[in-house]
């Protein structure tokens, strides 16, 4: 246990993160311009500008609510500046982040106007700023680690290296009792009875099933008319080797490992509650989406196989980029944090490849800035359900 210690940041919850932020919360589109002001006048502070929040409905905006309170309530967060429009929904995600035990404070535009909002909202992120400053890291040891895991511009590499390696840190961290997730509903296609096979319990892999088969519904059945060439697998995807979606789904289930099995189905952005261990969440392949979503449900730390080349980040939760294709390691090696393209070449064993994940990762957790912090990317993308009323 004490080979894969690292040093994080001890919230009022007992949740352990990795990062300090201080961030500014848009409840809503209408919001985004006073909370990056808010931004622009407290340094070491963080706006999360997004397009939704208004007129949406149902399980749309439920899901809309679980994402910003869960964004603002993952440990990597120190302090929350929430603005809205009106106040009713801004005290909703403002009473659902204080849950969490950390400073959280509410503004709402109504009737006030952006420059007395964002004075006021300003004055209280600078006290936040001071506070969140002054946070100690601590010893922690992997048992209080949540990693989420997605692969984005596969190739034939990935499914034969870099989401091996993955899968490889998987197995190697679940015994340690690391809570871990995978998702990327519509990219098990063709894999899907497979999957089902990887769940601990007859029930989840049942639940399992049931998600994937209203992903088959609500998506593919409406639309098996239209055009969906390009979109599963991608240009990219193909361009990499893959193609059918079926060859992308069985390279994709490479990231969960050999001897891992999942615990549990988890909505879009709900929290795991189930103890540690492995769990499939019901996300987008789109790569912000699916990493906002599981972020917002409390993971920390974000591993991202890519084989032609992604760039992905994302505000709160550190992406790691691996790649097993030389070209990508050599033309875009400024987004890549581990190169495992030695897989390929027998210079390097998978074991290998997994040990060098996990360092990278306990680096990450203790400070190092992967690349795509260093390169600015910020993406925050929330998913919407349906049209808004």
């Amino acid at each position: 246990m004490a080979k894969y210690g690292f040093t994080g940041y001890r919230r009022e919850n007992g949740r352990v993160g990795i990062r300090n932020h201080v961030i500014v919360l848009p409840l809503d589109d209408l919001s985004n311009a006073a909370c990056e002001a808010v931004a622009n006048n407290i340094k070491g502070t963080m706006a999360l500008p997004h397009p939704y929040g208004r007129l949406q409905f149902g399980a749309d905006l439920d899901l809309h609510f679980r994402t910003l309170i869960g964004t603002g309530g993952n440990p990597n967060v120190a302090a929350v500046i929430v603005i809205g429009i009106e106040p009713g929904w801004t005290g909703r995600v403002v009473d659902g982040i204080r849950k969490t035990g950390k400073p959280v404070e509410g503004f709402a535009i109504e009737r006030n106007g952006d420059l007395k909002t964002i004075e006021a909202a300003s004055r209280k992120a600078k006290e936040f700023v001071h506070w969140a400053s002054e946070k100690q890291r601590e010893p922690c040891d992997m048992s209080e680690l949540w990693i989420s895991v997605k692969c984005g511009e596969s190739d034939t590499t990935s499914g034969l290296a870099s989401n091996p390696t993955v899968g490889n840190f998987v197995d190697k961290v679940d015994p340690l009792g690391a809570y871990t997730c995978f998702g990327e509903t519509s990219e098990l296609t063709g894999a899907e009875s497979v999957c089902a096979t990887r769940a601990k319990t007859p029930e989840a892999g049942a639940k399992f099933i049931k998600t994937w088969q209203a992903y088959m519904d609500e998506v593919i059945e409406p639309h098996k008319t239209s055009d969906l060439s390009e979109s599963q697998p991608t240009r990219g995807n193909i361009e990499g080797g893959l193609t059918t979606i079926e060859e992308k789904a069985f390279g994709n289930l490479e990231k969960i490992g050999r001897t891992t099995r999942y615990v549990d189905v988890l909505e879009p952005a709900e929290a795991p509650g189930k103890g540690p261990g492995l769990y499939f969440m019901d996300t987008s392949s789109a790569a912000a989406e699916c990493v906002t979503l599981q972020a917002a449900a409390g993971f920390v730390v974000h591993l991202f196989p890519t084989g032609q080349g992604n760039v992905i980040g994302n505000p709160i939760e550190p992406v790691i980029k691996l790649t097993a294709n030389p070209r990508t390691a050599r033309e875009m090696a400024e987004h890549v944090d581990v190169d495992v393209s030695g897989i390929l070449r027998r210079e390097m064993t998978l074991d290998q490849a997994g040990d060098a994940l996990i360092e990278m990762t306990l680096r990450t957790c203790n400070g190092r800035f992967t690349a795509a912090e260093a390169l600015g990317h910020r993406e925050f993308v929330l998913t919407k359900l349906y049209r808004s009323a």
